[in-house]
């Protein structure tokens, strides 16, 4: 017991902001841009908005695939409700509790409406892991070790084996396929980059409409964990309900980006060539492609005596 009361937190705890993982991402592709707008000036012409344009949306393909496996918000949902806030204590507190799912894993947030209650602050977020390699159970009975508050626990308990609720098994192995799936679109978006570098417009096409399938197989694999029925999560009155968060519409949207930039891409190859490889800055100067030969003098004297 501590002063009394239990279960209760030796140290407050800090919400958590970002995830690291999604920082050194962030980080990694931010250099890489920065380092091409630093050569972009000695790019002449038209061709230096193109470059800028390829350049830039490759990236934003390339770090939105990798980010995505790291957040925590392809399924979210939030609820107000006044709650007990300890075990064994009838103390009600006013808070808005969110859960946060990702592929990897789930996160709990508590947070006290006003912050400062109860002569505490009440300011909370719980990770959760369900990934290969990682013990749910193992994390849920160390947050009951060290006391986490009870809606914590109460939102995450519905994702535990033991639960009757049965969803953590879909919720995992739908996790690990999206994830592999995102795997497999970087290696083709990566691929489609070489391609387009060495240069081979048509077939960089391909893999770009390649890389938006897997994106959206992605999305698929993750929508399977809808199939079986949620657990309601009544927390005092209210219903805590999820919804698709914001990393789900956003590879919604950056794959059918692929798609139609993989489409116009092969359509412009049979339709337009010219065009593609303007945009690609492969067109080579028509007056050096149709140069005449030089002419040529012969000296007539050389030819008689030969």
């Amino acid at each position: 017991l501590f002063d009394g009361v239990y279960p209760f937190y030796p140290q407050q705890r800090k919400a958590a902001v970002f995830d690291i993982s999604t920082i050194i991402v962030i980080v990694v592709f931010l250099t890489l841009a920065c380092s091409f707008l630093l050569i972009i000036p000695g790019i002449r012409g038209r061709a230096r908005l193109y470059w800028t344009l390829r350049v830039l949306l490759s990236l934003f393909v390339g770090v939105v695939i990798v980010v995505v496996q790291f957040t925590g918000d392809w399924e979210t949902g939030w609820v107000q409700a006044n709650t007990s806030y300890k075990s064994f204590s009838a103390a009600q507190v006013s808070a808005d509790i969110g859960l946060h799912i990702g592929l990897a894993g789930l996160n709990v947030t508590l947070r006290g409406n006003p912050v400062r209650q109860i002569n505490e602050t009440i300011n909370y977020n719980e990770h959760f892991p369900w990934n290969f390699g990682a013990d749910y159970d193992l994390s849920y009975s160390q947050g009951l070790q060290k006391g986490l508050p009870s809606p914590i626990l109460y939102v995450a308990e519905k994702f535990s084996r033991q639960s009757p609720c049965a969803v953590h098994g879909q919720y995992r192995i739908a996790g690990h396929y999206a994830s592999a799936m995102l795997w497999v679109a970087f290696c083709t978006w990566v691929i489609a980059n070489i391609l387009f570098s060495m240069p081979v417009l048509v077939y960089g096409g391909y893999m770009l409409l390649v890389t938006g399938a897997f994106m959206i197989f992605s999305l698929l694999s993750f929508s399977t964990v809808r199939n079986s029925p949620m657990c309601l999560i009544q927390i005092g009155t209210r219903t805590l309900h999820v919804a698709y968060g914001g990393s789900f519409w956003l590879m919604l949207a950056v794959g059918l980006l692929c798609f139609v930039a993989g489409v116009t891409i092969v359509a412009m190859h049979h339709l337009n060539l010219d065009l593609l490889k303007t945009f690609f800055d492969l067109r080579e100067d028509k007056a050096e492609e149709y140069q005449e030969m030089p002419e040529v003098f012969i000296n007539p004297h050389v030819s008689n005596g030969l």
